[in-house]
């Protein structure tokens, strides 16, 4: 069965939804924007991920007994409120960018609109899920980048933050362009291909290390990758080409390989292959793990390591270098009396002054090369009329509108891609950006426009509140 999540909520969630009902506030219509601010790693661009989670807990949000009672025990809520949490159904609309778009911070990545009661409850839940499967997504996709299309496989179950960082890691990580995973579970869950080897312990169980790389590749002669720094990994790969030469190549098998896990990747990797080159085992692949990340493998690579899979485990599953994104879900506009009234967060930080009302978000792209030129916001109501930037009939722009409708009045209307098709669109959308925006170290920054009206609005309530 699956665990009812409707209570995996921040309780000022609740509060404040029964405060609205109780103010007469439930039903007023509101608009609420979800967007980050900073990019992680001070990198050019996030991938979008965790709209499958989100679009599952809408469907199922709803309120038991035993929640109806939780609440009841809490003491702060009447009668009126549990029997609206009893009843509970989404009735709202919900717009968002693919999983796998390709976006920018300050951009909405997603929109609710829906009586302040319902849209207050899906707060918590829409954050986490894209907060955290956009950050392992992203990161996945730099050190993919980094590796420069050797395959990249994700070894991080072990050290990931739970169960469901695990779970939703491996998924995020595929959707940014791991090629695997080493857990079972995300194969079974989500059909990621899941691939293992030998631990050092398996080593340390046979009396010598050629023995032990021997019983393995008789074993699992068509999956033999065997680790070789137990003890020292220049004698490992000693022992390992004599079992591969003894076991494998008489059956005529050719698809085997070592792995290097500690010491000087670099070195051990150069040494490795001109070893295993030199017993005519071309063939063999070198995987290369241990505390690796796009900065690790860049340098590595620059400095002509002979490495042909990576391994990236904790440094990926948790974004160890840039942990959080911090995703925000900001009110812009209230409905009153059947106009839609604007709203805006002010702060001393300018990075923190929010896009007012109910918008659109476009990409516009360069028809001659294909590549994304920039993104520009519009109120709900504008349709794109003109481009900001010099053209030519050879480089005519065309526009995509990034948020598409998911739920409306409460209804699925999106129909939701296989995991294989998300990946495939993430890896096709990061293409259609300049390499400046991929780059790890000072990336090209990728504008964002606000439109003339927009502007305008934005700056008028900024004087109004000033005064």
């Amino acid at each position: 069965m699956k665990p009812n999540l409707s209570l995996l909520c921040d309780f000022y969630e609740f509060t404040m939804s029964y405060g609205y009902l109780k103010s007469g506030l439930g039903d007023k219509i509101c608009h609420f924007d979800v967007f980050f601010r900073q990019m992680p790693d001070n990198g050019g661009f996030v991938i979008a991920a965790g709209l499958e989670q989100i679009i599952d807990f809408v469907k199922n949000l709803h309120f038991d007994e035993s929640d109806i009672e939780f609440f009841r025990a809490k003491g702060l809520f009447d009668d009126e409120f549990l029997a609206f949490l009893k009843n509970f159904k989404f009735t709202g609309d919900i717009w968002a960018v693919r999983e796998g778009e390709i976006v920018f911070a300050n951009e909405p990545i997603l929109s609710v609109r829906a009586n302040a009661a319902q849209a207050q409850l899906l707060e918590t839940f829409i954050l986490l899920s894209l907060n955290h499967q956009s950050l392992i997504a992203t990161k996945a996709a730099r050190v993919a980048l980094a590796a420069q299309g050797k395959p990249i496989l994700e070894f991080g179950s072990r050290r990931a933050q739970g169960i469901d960082a695990a779970l939703k890691g491996a998924r995020a990580a595929f959707i940014g362009g791991v090629a695997g995973s080493a857990c079972a579970l995300a194969d079974k869950i989500y059909g990621i291909n899941s691939s293992g080897t030998m631990a050092h312990s398996w080593v340390q169980m046979f009396d010598s290390e050629f023995e032990a790389f021997k019983r393995y590749c008789e074993i699992y002669p068509h999956n033999a990758i065997l680790l070789v720094d137990t003890y020292n990994a220049k004698s490992g790969v000693a022992n390992a080409i004599k079992a591969f030469k003894e076991v494998l190549v008489p059956r005529g098998i050719e698809k085997f390989g070592i792995r290097l896990d500690s010491g000087d990747l670099c070195e051990l990797s150069k040494y490795a292959r001109a070893e295993l080159d030199k017993a005519g085992l071309t063939q063999c692949q070198i995987i290369a793990s241990g505390a690796l990340d796009e900065f690790a493998i860049a340098s590595l690579l620059q400095n002509g390591a002979q490495i042909d899979t990576f391994g990236v485990g904790e440094r990926l599953i948790t974004a160890k270098s840039s942990p959080v994104l911090g995703c925000v879900y900001k009110l812009v506009a209230v409905s009153e009396n059947g106009t839609l009234v604007p709203k805006i967060k002010i702060s001393e930080s300018a990075d923190k002054i929010s896009n007012p009302h109910h918008k659109k978000l476009y990409r516009f792209f360069e028809q001659a090369s294909g590549k994304a030129l920039y993104d520009e916001l519009y109120l709900a109501d504008e349709t794109p009329k003109h481009c900001h930037f010099e053209r030519s009939e050879e480089s005519t722009p065309i526009i995509k509108e990034l948020l598409v409708p998911i739920f409306e009045k409460g209804r699925l209307v999106y129909e939701i891609p296989s995991l294989l098709q998300t990946r495939a669109y993430a890896k096709a959308q990061l293409a259609l950006f300049d390499d400046g925006i991929k780059s790890l170290q000072n990336p090209k920054n990728y504008e964002l426009r606000l439109s003339p009206n927009l502007q305008k609005l934005k700056k008028s309530l900024l004087e109004k509140v000033a005064r």
